[in-house]
């Protein structure tokens, strides 16, 4: 009967009340609610507050990033979907649906731990564990409106389908949910973003895998970058960054590395660099070089060899390991946990980078590129160049103005943001956009990218045909699952 019960629930929404990853001796209640009558019991419920989730394979494919490779023995039916935009009803792993269930699961989880502390008594003591809350709702609603609901837009947010926000745990069957507004849920991101920093602590024995104050900022960051507002992203990512360049991502250090010391190292919670990380449900690790989508040689030669794209004339430090059907960069590693080891069953699980200094970096950069004051833009350009490029040398390797524009010169649409910009402005964001690629390639932010500016995408197949994604094609929103769908959602139109 429990199993049943999980599995309606997961039909309506993927909201669901079981609390895997906490201890036995969390018990349910009759009606599916779990007992949760201590701080400790809370904090072990906010652990599993964090999608479950791999984003990672559907967005990178849905990029530009990536190529046909031609390699039609490697094909995986979700894989072509993604390349083709087109819409996959399988809830396996690293597919949109495993995606959206995992997020309402963590949203679940994060709402029962918020009534419990109600239940308990705020009396202030349990403050640090209602702000990593707030947070991860507030997370966990930010991917899945940026997945499936159009970019943030104050002509259009208030019509707009965003997706429910969720407020309070499932404790109903067929509760009736319907889709916020873009404008609603951003609203409601926003409450819980700023009410759970002002409360969020630091004292965790991992702090890395946990919300705390410097994740919260590079979450607020990057929230303000996707709603334009320039300087509070200025504000939230300065406050990060206000340490020396130490933190940056040094890839001189990671050329010394293995290939499989490097995997180790990427998104490991020793790495200065990464701000906060999570282990996930996945099998990304082991297709993300192996995927007939990816990083196929044209690509490569656009984005790494020969250091393509280089202000300097000189090689990048990225190391491109394979050949032309495995390109890749080695920044996951799969951990197998067995959960039956007579039986030989287990949980495949990656590790994977959610916020690290080099994009807060790369986003004050951008928003002073908005603000038009490119001599601080050029500073942090500067600030991350000197650790991706090799032989750098600080006397001569200096970005310019000109370097820039010469580099990256107007190219009429193709950026469409709602908002305007100027001649400079492109080519300085062109650049930020373009670092952002290499730095950020197989981890999915690129998508993001390519939605919130409106850059086209074409996606050529072996067999010569391509498909183009224009700046305003409505596929850029994934459809929602067919059982939210069954269940009352409103689809996005096609």
């Amino acid at each position: 009967m429990k199993n049943i019960f999980i599995k309606k629930i997961i039909l309506l929404l993927g909201v669901v009340m079981l609390f895997t990853g906490c201890s036995d001796y969390l018990s349910e209640l009759p009606d599916g609610r779990t007992l949760v009558d201590s701080p400790e019991k809370i904090s072990e419920l906010i652990t599993g507050a964090y999608p479950n989730g791999n984003f990672m394979l559907m967005a990178e494919i849905m990029s530009d990033n990536v190529n046909d490779k031609g390699v039609k023995e490697r094909t995986v039916d979700i894989e072509e979907v993604f390349y083709s935009w087109g819409v996959t009803t399988l809830d396996i792993r690293d597919t949109p649906t495993q995606y959206w269930n995992s997020c309402y699961k963590a949203i679940s989880q994060a709402n029962q731990a918020l009534v419990s502390i109600e239940e308990l008594g705020d009396d202030g003591t349990l403050s640090a564990q209602k702000g990593e809350a707030l947070l991860a709702r507030a997370y966990a609603h930010f991917m899945l409106v940026n997945f499936w609901g159009k970019s943030y837009n104050p002509e259009t947010a208030n019509t707009d389908l965003g997706i429910p926000y969720v407020l309070e745990p499932e404790t109903v069957l067929l509760k009736d949910y319907k889709r916020n507004t873009v404008a609603d849920v951003y609203a409601l991101i926003e409450k819980d973003l700023t009410e759970g920093l002002s409360l969020v602590g630091n004292s965790y024995n991992k702090p890395k895998f946990h919300f705390t104050k410097d994740a919260g900022n590079a979450f607020a960051a990057r929230f303000y970058m996707y709603k334009e507002d320039w300087d509070k992203v200025i504000s939230y990512s300065s406050k990060v960054l206000s340490v020396s360049s130490a933190k940056i991502r040094d890839l001189e250090e990671y050329n010394a590395l293995s290939y499989t010391e490097y995997r180790q190292r990427y998104a490991s919670a020793n790495e200065s660099a990464n701000i906060l990380v999570a282990s996930v449900s996945s099998l990304y690790a082991r297709r993300f070089a192996r995927t007939r989508y990816g990083l196929e040689v044209s690509k490569a030669n656009e984005l790494f060899f020969g250091g393509a794209g280089n202000p300097f004339g000189k090689q990048w430090l990225y190391g491109v390991y394979g050949n032309d059907e495995v390109y890749n960069i080695p920044k996951f590693l799969e951990y197998f946990r067995v959960t039956n080891a007579s039986a030989g069953i287990g949980q495949p699980n990656t590790g994977i980078v959610l916020f690290s200094v080099d994009e807060l970096l790369l986003n004050r950069a951008e928003a002073y590129t908005m603000k038009k004051e490119y001599t601080n833009a050029l500073a942090d350009l500067n600030l991350f160049l000197s650790k991706k490029t090799r032989g750098y040398d600080a006397s001569t390797d200096q970005l310019t103005d000109a370097m820039v524009i010469a580099q990256y010169p107007f190219v009429d649409g193709e950026f469409n943001p709602y908002y305007t910009i100027d001649n400079t402005q492109f080519s300085y964001l062109k650049a930020v956009t373009e670092y952002k690629r290499r730095e950020f390639y197989h981890e999915g932010l690129r998508w993001f990218d390519v939605k919130r500016l409106g850059i086209e995408v074409i996606h050529n197949f072996s067999d010569g045909s391509q498909k183009i994604l224009a700046k305003d094609d409505n596929k850029r929103q994934l459809q929602i699952p067919n059982s939210a769908i069954d269940f009352g959602l409103t689809a996005n139109p096609r």
